[in-house]
């Protein structure tokens, strides 16, 4: 037995039609949540099989100086704050020489929208890790930081992208989306891109060739009807360019490592919602989830609610965790293979565009 309301909804799965706004607040509203599940579980089958994906990458953060004042960030700095920085290309690349594997296959980069550095200084922070590192693929800078660069370079969002990419730029993060939604936006991120914005950095990178991810950052101020328009311009966005790799449903953090577990997102609200986007974003490939925001065991939970991919090593996350974040800021390859495998599911070690370097089975699993 199922809940009445959601028998519409099962009829459009039956026919493969495509959900709308209604259907995604009634799933929310359901109090069915293993039968939400099972039609996640079942769409990701259909997508990936039992494939789980993750990667070895590395994440860095050239300054932590921005000129933004989003609500929910504790990492940012003014730039005569105490603990403000911005490391030259030398010191990122000190840094990652310490730390780098054989096996590493990306490097993710993010930072704050330092207005106290010229614009070359982002396009040279690029070609010298390319430079020292040309195997490994480039992912940086959201489309709220392309806007940024935009600015004070007095230069279009193509040119900017154009620049990036002769530097060594081969994909963009999904950052900086939080919700695409202007009410929500004026009230927790005024200063960053606008909704439109946003999209249009992601439409012009997908036109120039890239591949790119798309993020979602729930449980704040957020209707559920503005996630699940989120979703729909995600969607609406995939349908002209199919652009989009993977959607990243991302928990927001108190700002208070300490905080109570009511300022924190619930962990149903975590697997349903990554259900529903499996559901609701019907032309991605990859929904992720996010182990750094919603822990190591309900990430292996929500392989049974239509998540594929777990992230990566990441090797030392600072802001998610400087916004409270109670999880490692690191895990081994070792570590992701198990959590894999434990949900009955295949790990696949890939690189950035999704192509398998190893796919590990329960009995060669790596030690």
């Amino acid at each position: 037995m199922i809940d009445p309301q959601l028998k519409p909804i099962a009829a459009k799965i039956e026919r493969n039609e495509r959900l709308t706004l209604e259907d995604g607040l009634t799933l929310y509203r359901s109090e069915d949540l293993l039968t939400i599940a099972s039609w996640a579980n079942q769409a990701n089958l259909k997508q990936n099989g039992k494939n789980v994906y993750f990667i070895q990458n590395m994440a860095l953060y050239p300054t932590n100086v921005c000129e933004a004042k989003c609500s929910f960030c504790g990492f940012r700095r003014d730039p005569d704050s105490e603990g403000a920085y911005t490391k030259t290309p030398e010191e990122l690349i000190a840094y990652i020489d310490e730390r780098i594997t054989e096996r590493t296959q990306e490097f993710h980069i993010v930072g704050g929208h330092n207005h106290t550095v010229p614009y070359a200084y982002y396009i040279q922070t690029i070609a010298a890790l390319k430079k020292r590192y040309p195997h490994v693929v480039i992912k940086a800078y959201t489309a709220a930081e392309i806007q940024f660069f935009a600015k004070i370079a007095n230069r279009s969002i193509e040119d900017v992208l154009a620049d990036l990419i002769e530097a060594g730029l081969d994909t963009l993060p999904g950052g900086g989306a939080e919700i695409l939604s202007e009410r929500y936006r004026e009230k927790m991120s005024p200063d960053k891109a606008s909704t439109d914005e946003w999209l249009a950095v992601h439409r012009a990178a997908h036109k120039m060739g890239l591949k790119t991810h798309a993020t979602m950052l729930y449980g704040s101020i957020e209707t559920l009807e503005e996630r699940l328009i989120h979703m729909i311009r995600l969607r609406e966005l995939q349908d002209e360019t199919n652009g989009f790799m993977v959607f990243i449903p991302l928990a927001i953090q108190p700002r208070n490592v300490n905080a109570s577990i009511r300022r924190r997102t619930s962990a149903m609200d975590d697997l349903r919602t990554i259900a529903i986007s499996r559901l609701m974003l019907d032309n991605f490939q990859h929904i992720k989830a996010y182990w750094i925001n919603i822990g190591t065991q309900l990430t292996q939970l929500a392989l049974q609610f239509g998540a594929s991919d777990i992230h990566g090593t990441i090797v030392e996350e600072q802001i998610s965790h400087s916004a409270g974040a109670l999880t490692q800021t690191a895990l081994t390859r070792e570590d992701l293979v198990w959590l894999i495998e434990g949900a009955n599911r295949i790990p696949i070690e890939r690189d950035t565009f999704y192509n398998p370097i190893k796919i590990y089975k329960k009995e060669t699993t790596a030690t």
